[in-house]
């Protein structure tokens, strides 16, 4: 863990995305300005970042190490799955799905890459990319199913496969397992790109929080949410990893990831398919402003552990 950087790493994610806030609240970033950028990311630069992840030399342990962070994220997901299925029983259906759909699919996928490779660099990207595969392949079957009635398993396994991200993660395991060196124009355009994730990214999380009243996230329900999304959920990640004797890295990976904050999507399916779109944002918020504190401190545990 690059931990002597993380600070460094903190202020720069929160500067972008004030940013973000600003250019939304200026009118610079319009709403359908936003759709475009989230389009742009989830098409464009989160695949050449992926791909370019994998641009290292293949080896057994990374072989080994990519297996176990893969098993490690589907057992996660099955214990997401449980608890979305068992801890709101209580609430009504239109903010249950919210939560069940925020539990199952966190936003990862959308800032674990930029997370993982600043705090654990290049390896530490690479393995964020195996992790999310099972994650990206539950939002479009499960997670979806919350808000809508299941879909044929044929559209289902088309979502899934063609799917950027998926296909970004099958070109670069080729790239890595086969050694491809790709022509310099093409590597260092999916580099240059790739180089845009952070900034891009944090930027478009800013656009967001802007349009959230932040004194209107008081409710104990979305505290006791952000309490499982943030904490609980990567302390399980831990406990699990260490009994399991994990290597130091996979663990690390993996309990950081799982500690990021609702996925964005979650507010955008709910106004999509009439679950609770206001609470759904003040959800997605409040666990991404507090994941600014939690991350830093599971990396402090991290370095204890």
């Amino acid at each position: 863990m690059d931990f002597s950087g993380l600070i460094n790493l903190q202020i720069m994610m929160f500067l972008l995305v004030v940013i973000g806030i600003v250019l939304k609240k200026k009118d610079v970033i319009t709403e359908e300005g936003k759709n475009v950028i989230t389009d742009i990311v989830i098409n464009v630069i989160l695949p050449c970042n992926v791909i370019n992840s994998f641009y290292v030399e293949f080896s057994k342990d990374i072989l080994i190490n990519g297996i176990t962070i893969l098993l490690v994220s589907c057992l996660l997901q099955f214990v997401c799955t449980f608890l979305s299925s068992t801890l709101f029983q209580k609430v009504n259906k239109e903010r249950r799905t919210v939560l069940q759909y925020a539990t199952v699919c966190s936003n990862a996928g959308f800032l674990g890459n930029p997370v993982a490779e600043g705090i654990y660099g290049s390896m530490g990207l690479l393995y964020a990319s195996i992790y999310l595969i099972p994650q990206r392949i539950v939002m479009w079957s499960a997670g979806l199913s919350y808000f809508t009635e299941s879909s044929s398993k044929k559209d289902l396994i088309k979502k899934v496969v063609t799917h950027p991200c998926i296909v970004a993660v099958g070109i670069g395991l080729i790239i890595m397992i086969f050694q491809i060196k790709l022509p310099i124009f093409l590597s260092d355009t999916i580099k240059s790109i790739s180089g845009c994730t952070t900034s891009i990214s944090m930027i478009l999380i800013g656009s967001i929080l802007a349009d959230v009243d932040i004194k209107d996230m008081s409710s104990k329900l979305m505290w006791a949410f952000s309490l499982l999304r943030l904490i609980i959920i990567p302390l399980i990640v831990l406990v699990g990893c260490k009994i399991t004797n994990i290597q130091s890295l996979i663990t690390g990976v993996a309990v950081v990831l799982a500690g990021m904050p609702a996925g964005s999507t979650t507010a955008i399916l709910a106004s999509k398919y009439g679950g609770d779109a206001e609470f759904a944002s003040k959800c997605v918020v409040l666990t991404t402003i507090l994941s600014m504190l939690a991350i830093p401190m599971w990396c402090i545990v991290l370095s204890f552990v």
